[in-house]
């Protein structure tokens, strides 16, 4: 969830950009879309170490082995 926040605010800044035709603007929204996925993808490949190491997610648990 924490990249969210970074993809919400992107999007807002790319369509400011594209309103006021401000290529730098747009630029900065779309850095902070995929900021805001890296986010998601690295919480994501965390969540399911924790849950390999922990053994609550056993399918996990069976491909890190």
């Amino acid at each position: 969830m924490a990249g969210t926040a970074d993809k919400a605010k992107g999007r807002v800044k790319e369509a400011a950009g594209a309103l006021t035709n401000d290529k730098s603007l747009k630029r900065e929204g779309k850095i902070d879309q995929i900021v805001g996925n890296v986010k998601d993808a690295v919480e994501g490949a965390m969540d399911t170490v924790k849950d390999a190491l922990t053994g609550t997610n056993k399918k996990a648990a069976r491909k890190v082995r």
